[in-house]
């Protein structure tokens, strides 16, 4: 399953569309008003399906995931040189990126692959294709991705 993350041009706070591989929209995400980035997920249908808070005052970037407003999880940046590299505690993801931050694998406990993200160039704003294995997992794919790009909005 694929989903086409593409960041609102004109917006007081953060606000991207989440498309299907036919273009329809499947998520809508709005920036809240908040200490540090406070990004919520909207269905089709327009009802609150996750939230990405920062949380601030951390050494290293941190972000907690809420499926609904139950608690799911958290998605914290390590402490490496060249590659950025991110744990998610909720089900033993971890994220490798490239040189550049442009594509990113997302690995289960295994080491098998579950996504890829790759940003597309060329666009007016971030625009990012994630490419899921399995659709259960796309919400938290979109989270992982809504987390990165909000550490690296926060950091330039």
């Amino acid at each position: 399953m694929k989903l086409l993350f593409k960041q609102r041009l004109f917006s007081w706070f953060d606000s991207y569309d989440i498309y299907d591989e036919q273009g329809n929209t499947l998520y809508v995400v709005k920036g809240q008003l908040s200490w540090g980035h406070c990004l919520k997920i909207y269905d089709s249908g327009g009802r609150e399906v996750g939230t990405v808070q920062e949380r601030i005052f951390t050494m290293l970037p941190k972000f907690e995931m809420y499926l609904g407003t139950a608690y799911a999880g958290c998605i914290s940046k390590e402490f490496t040189f060249f590659k950025p590299r991110y744990n998610i505690d909720c089900n033993g993801w971890q994220v490798e990126g490239d040189f550049f931050e442009w594509d990113y694998r997302v690995l289960d406990r295994g080491a098998v692959c579950v996504a890829q993200v790759s940003k597309q160039l060329l666009n007016w704003t971030d625009t990012y294709v994630i490419d899921v294995k399995n659709p259960e997992d796309a919400l938290c794919a979109l989270m992982l991705v809504l987390a990165i790009d909000a550490e690296k909005c926060s950091r330039k």
